[in-house]
């Protein structure tokens, strides 16, 4: 029995070994997209700190050339903020694929297993099915022998 399941349970370790390798994977996706997330969060919250920072600072008569640089670092920060957004989305769609392969890898293992199952089974009906010929042969001989001794008694 067992060298007829070696070759499923060779194909069993290593459908698990990648559906390990794909959880694994997924964690780091899904670490990926938290630290992505937090690095957004992080920059609207300096940039909501820079803005009232500097409002305070505008009320100020002759302002001009500092207005222009609060202008210019304001647009290099939303432009990061908008790129970390494109790296947020880009995560997000890492973490979705990842989720899928490790759906994907969880049915290989459990179709594995099944095929595993079904083949214990019809191992076993058919060692059932062996033991109740032998059983059978068994009984049917020894009716045999009894009616043989009845009848050379007469």
């Amino acid at each position: 029995m067992n060298d007829t399941l070696q070759p499923l349970s060779a194909l069993l370790s290593h459908a698990e070994r990648e559906r390990d390798e794909a959880l694994a994977h997924r964690q780091h996706m899904r670490q990926a997209l938290d630290a992505a997330h937090a690095q957004a969060e992080q920059l609207l919250g300096y940039r909501r700190d820079y803005e009232q920072r500097w409002a305070q600072r505008f009320t100020e008569p002759g302002q001009v050339q500092l207005l222009h640089s609060y202008h210019g670092f304001g647009a290099r920060l939303t432009q990061a903020i908008e790129h970390q957004a494109r790296v947020v989305a880009q995560a997000e769609r890492q973490l979705a694929r990842a989720v899928e392969d490790l759906q994907q890898q969880e049915l290989r293992v459990a179709s594995v297993l099944k095929l595993i199952e079904r083949r214990v089974a019809e191992i076993q009906k058919l060692g059932a099915q062996r033991e109740q010929r032998a059983l059978d042969e068994l009984a049917s001989r020894a009716a045999w022998n009894r009616l043989a001794a009845a009848t050379t008694r007469f």
